[in-house]
């Protein structure tokens, strides 16, 4: 269950389960690209930007459980990574123009640190 509060950006109760989080913070950017939709022509443009690389994180990663191999499951969370180093960007520059504020920072902080923990899982899982 999604544990945000409804008048806010943040998220006051993350699950320690990875695929968890990451099924979270989709279906935050997934509320984010419907408040995209109100702010006018470059946030439509950007917001199904977002909403791709914001939720494929979560599938990806799910995906990754059923790699065929221990290089398969990392070439699969690398992608992840990539996915969510691309949504990271994609906020920053909305909060950068002014089409986001100070309000939606803690969706900004959420991708920053899920691309840590997600490249701390790549780099102790090994080669």
């Amino acid at each position: 269950m999604l544990l945000m509060k409804t008048s806010g950006w943040t998220f006051p109760n993350k699950p320690f389960d990875i695929r968890e989080r990451l099924f979270d913070f989709a279906c935050v950017v997934t509320r984010l690209v419907q408040y995209l939709h109100t702010r006018g022509p470059i946030a439509i443009e950007l917001s199904s930007q977002l909403l791709a690389c914001g939720t494929s994180a979560a599938a990806n990663y799910e995906e990754a459980d059923d790699g065929s191999s221990p290089r398969d499951r990392r070439g699969k969370r690398q992608i992840v990574l990539r996915e969510l180093k691309e949504t990271r960007v994609r906020l920053r520059i909305l909060r950068r123009t002014g089409i986001l504020n100070e309000a939606h920072d803690p969706v900004i902080q959420e991708s920053d640190e899920l691309v840590k923990i997600v490249a701390t899982i790549i780099r102790n899982a090994g080669s």
